[in-house]
């Protein structure tokens, strides 16, 4: 429920950098060379932001720590989603439709408050770093306690909207972690630095203690305060050990032209956020008045599940921010970060994706049992929607690197009133199956606006060719499972599923290194710690 821990620092960063020389013309969009940069002498003109030991480039680092942080956070996620489905197990749908209330109701209003504190401070470059994150931190003091007020206000607002004056107690209650997330301000400065160990250390108190509180509650009957239980304690237990560990005071500085550069930067975010929230709380509202609680459960299981997929985006929105920072100006090494990071999330994400939509059914039957039936299509639908999201998923990051964050706000509020003029329709028309259909529409009118932005940012830039080789592998793993329903016998067992989904997973893996081998190599030699060989600047 955090900000993004994200910042930048001063002196000789790249507002103080003497200016670069001028970048080679864009390489053609479907054959792109990376340039090979020099590895800086140990600090280099990045100093003030993280420092690199001698003979180590910056792309070195950034593409070793987000391979840590796959590793690190897919791992946690992976725990998430364990925790989603043995939820599912223990809860009935009326329980898991209190509590995709309270998300979606008081979860997405966190959106509003993330209006763009921490991507500033990474973003920014003054010269004194602790002055600069105290006057960081008393903007987000600030508009914590104008959230916890608005939440307040809302809870029976709430209550009313849905009918469910069962969600004003643990509404109150989830206040609670609102403070908690202030307190976890600190890791915006590790995030900075890049030193993502002890980051993601820290911020692994939250999921595991939250696993653990989760499913002791639910196991002995607490139904939906267990998960209420476990929000909070997994993030005061992270609130409390970041604060042991911050590097710099807590103190309260408010300044002026601070607070207007941060307002002009997070003015579009906040429209994002508003957007976000619209939509997350229409799709919780109408599915509750028009289909009944069980529905809305329905729809906060699907948002659930696939959000895993959307951890591998956030894996390495978050790792390349800092370093997408530092060389905001070099318009050549921000085009070629954006290309391989995409082709690598998408190799993972776009699996996954579309396994939930191949394999949503057998989710249902063998997994979390027949009460989710009528969830089995939207969990397909989300699925797709999932794969698709992915492409050119970390295109926010750019803009906000260059302080350009107007783009953001229009993007939201087109998809706000496409999901208003089309999902919302269909899910009165069709009921949950509707739903999904328009969400797959309201992100294929994501996609082209982000094709059109991108194209803008990088000239001529066409993210459909650079992807196609990434989205292979799926489509080669995919035609042989549906090739195998076509000959299975009319009732369908577990040994069934479970062989089909070893064949799809088998055939991802080596498609994926057969099509993308010279792209791993050179993420693996990263983590290796071997510098960059002339070899990485063949075209990939």
């Amino acid at each position: 429920m955090s900000d993004s821990p994200q910042g930048a620092s001063p002196a000789p960063g790249p507002a103080t950098a003497p200016p670069e020389p001028a970048p080679e013309p864009a390489p053609r969009s479907d054959a792109l060379v990376p340039p090979v940069d020099p590895a800086p002498a140990a600090g280099g003109r990045f100093e003030g932001r993280f420092s690199l030991r001698r003979g180590v480039s910056l792309r070195h680092y950034a593409a070793r720590g987000t391979i840590i942080n796959a590793v690190f956070l897919l791992s946690l996620s992976l725990l998430g989603v364990v925790r989603n489905f043995l939820i599912a197990i223990f809860l009935t749908t009326r329980a898991y439709g209190i509590w995709g209330i309270l998300v979606v109701s008081l979860g997405t209003l966190v959106w509003l408050k993330q209006v763009g504190i921490s991507d500033k401070y990474v973003q920014q470059d003054d010269a004194d770093q602790e002055v600069a994150f105290q006057r960081a931190f008393t903007l987000e003091a600030i508009f914590s306690a104008a959230f916890v007020v608005l939440m307040l206000a809302a809870i029976p607002v709430i209550a009313i909207a849905y009918g469910q004056t069962a969600v004003i107690a643990p509404g109150l209650v989830l206040i609670l972690v609102v403070p908690a997330v202030l307190l976890q301000s600190p890791l915006w400065i590790f995030y900075r630095r890049m030193d993502f160990v002890r980051q993601r250390r820290l911020q692994a108190a939250d999921p595991i203690m939250g696993f653990v509180v989760a499913i002791v509650l639910a196991a002995i009957g607490a139904g939906y305060w267990s998960l209420v239980a476990a929000t909070v304690a997994g993030a005061w237990t992270a609130g409390l050990v970041t604060q042991h560990a911050s590097p710099y005071r807590i103190r309260w500085r408010y300044d002026r032209r601070t607070a207007r550069r941060y307002v002009s930067f997070s003015w579009p975010l906040f429209l994002a956020g508003l957007s976000g929230t619209l939509i997350a709380q229409a799709s919780i509202l109408v599915s509750e008045r028009h289909l009944g609680l069980a529905a809305a459960g329905a729809v906060t299981l699907a948002s659930t599940v696939t959000s895993f997929a959307q951890r591998a985006d956030d894996i390495v929105t978050s790792t390349l921010y800092p370093a997408i920072c530092a060389v905001r100006d070099r318009t050549d090494l921000l085009r070629e970060s954006f290309v391989k990071s995409n082709r690598l999330a998408i190799m993972w994400a776009v699996p996954f994706g579309i396994a939930l939509t191949l394999f949503a059914p057998d989710v249902v039957t063998y997994v979390i049992g027949e009460k989710w039936r009528s969830a089995t299509v939207l969990l397909q639908e989300f699925g797709a929607v999932e794969a698709l999201g992915h492409i050119g998923f970390n295109w926010d990051s750019y803009f906000r690197a260059k302080a350009n964050t107007g783009p953001l706000g229009v993007t939201a509020a087109v998809m706000a009133v496409v999901f208003g003029a089309c999902a919302i329709p269909l899910l009165l028309t069709h009921g949950l199956d509707g739903f999904g259909a328009g969400m797959l529409v309201v992100i294929l009118v994501s996609l082209a606006m982000r094709g059109y932005y991108l194209n803008r940012l990088f000239a001529g830039f066409n993210i459909l060719r650079h992807l196609v080789r990434a989205i292979w592998p799926t489509l080669i793993a995919t035609v042989p499972v549906l090739l195998l329903r076509m000959a299975e016998p009319r009732h369908r067992t577990l040994l069934i599923a479970l062989g089909e989904v070893a064949v799809y997973v088998g055939l991802t893996i080596v498609a994926t290194i057969v099509l993308e081998g010279p792209l791993l190599g050179e993420a693996g030699g990263y983590l290796r710690r071997r510098a960059l060989s002339a070899s990485a600047a063949e075209p990939v």
